[in-house]
């Protein structure tokens, strides 16, 4: 008998929670990130992993990648990491300009990351844009998103970071009292 668990995603695993199971468990935010854009890098293969080796090789971690190209044969590479790795990013970025070969970079720390998470996310259809739509509603700018099987995330003005948690638990219906998180510690559901 072959093991299949491997290749299930999270939506073969959790089907269906129930109607009284909310999909979305919880929402999560991140006061501590900051935003990188590395500007005007060359739009040829190999130049993503050289910018990302030389943060690697500098012990950064990095969370949410963004590349946005150009018509003129340039790229733009925006990417989250943890605040306190700003100073290590700046010093990695100039000690490599000649090798990166990017007309500038900036680092932006007024962002932060807030995200709704849940299991089944790929089997309900409307979640991302119920998520989008409750940030809308509140006039909350997204300048970066990342999703998964499990998660919804998006980076936000550090101003609104408040605002958009409260949006969310408000859509998701997460405000009621008796909505708690859902975890299925070791029950094989």
């Amino acid at each position: 008998m072959s093991d299949n668990n491997n290749e299930k995603s999270m939506g073969d695993l959790f089907p269906d929670l129930g109607p009284e199971a909310p999909v979305i468990s919880g929402v999560a935010h991140d006061r501590t990130e900051a935003l990188a854009t590395v500007r005007g890098v060359p739009n040829e293969p190999g130049m993503a992993a050289k910018v990302f080796t030389e943060l690697a090789t500098a012990g950064i971690n990095v969370d949410m990648i963004v590349q946005a190209g150009s018509s003129a044969g340039l790229a733009d590479i925006s990417f989250t990491v943890p605040e306190a790795s700003v100073k290590a990013v700046e010093n990695a970025l100039l000690d490599k300009h000649e090798e990166l070969g990017y007309r500038s970079f900036d680092v932006d720390t007024k962002v932060g990351k807030v995200a709704v998470v849940g299991v089944g996310m790929k089997t309900h259809s409307g979640l991302a844009a119920k998520f989008f739509q409750a940030l809308s509603d509140h006039g909350i700018n997204v300048l970066m998103i990342s999703t998964s099987e499990i998660r919804i995330a998006a980076l936000v003005p550090l101003d609104q970071l408040n605002e958009a948690v409260r949006a969310l638990h408000t859509a998701y219906g997460l405000d009621a009292d008796q909505v708690e998180a859902v975890v299925y510690g070791g029950t094989g559901r």
